[in-house]
């Protein structure tokens, strides 16, 4: 149950994500203003909807899990210092205190996202399953010549 949980969780964070970028390449004037009332090039609004879609999408299908959740982690707490750093306007503090729980969402993703259900896991699990078996077929070879070396017969 744990597993179906995290799983629903972590895909529940990406869609918040992907829709917020795709809402910035498609419309990127709001993201542009606030840019550049923080003293920032408005041109970085395409290359932020795109990082938001493309990590997004990576967390959803649990790829490279860990290396992107940290990254939504700092992406997002940036977001808190540079566009919702007025924490005396009601507004600004609820979308500061919003971003803060998807930070802690985040974390616990980078802590425990490398559970089954991600494609990471499922490549590491690959992984072990051929080292073993090349394991077991050299083992078996390093036996097969020390009996034709001994002149026994192997046992079947």
């Amino acid at each position: 149950m744990a597993m179906i949980a995290a799983i629903i969780g972590r895909i529940l964070i990406a869609v918040l994500f992907v829709l917020a970028g795709i809402m910035k390449i498609a419309d990127p004037s709001g993201i542009t203003q606030t840019l550049e009332a923080s003293n920032f090039p408005g041109s970085l609004a395409l290359p932020i909807g795109i990082f938001e879609v493309v990590a997004g999408l990576l967390l959803a299908i649990g790829l490279m899990t860990r290396l992107t959740s940290i990254l939504l982690f700092g992406f997002t707490i940036i977001t808190i210092l540079i566009a919702h750093n007025d924490f005396l306007d009601p507004m600004q503090g609820q979308m500061a205190l919003k971003n803060l729980a998807i930070a802690g969402g985040l974390l616990m993703v980078f802590a425990y996202g490398q559970t089954r259900g991600t494609l990471d896991h499922i490549r590491s699990r690959d992984k072990t399953h051929d080292a073993e078996l090349r394991a077991a077929r050299a083992e078996g070879r390093a036996e097969g010549a020390e009996h034709r070396v001994n002149g026994d017969r192997p046992r079947i």
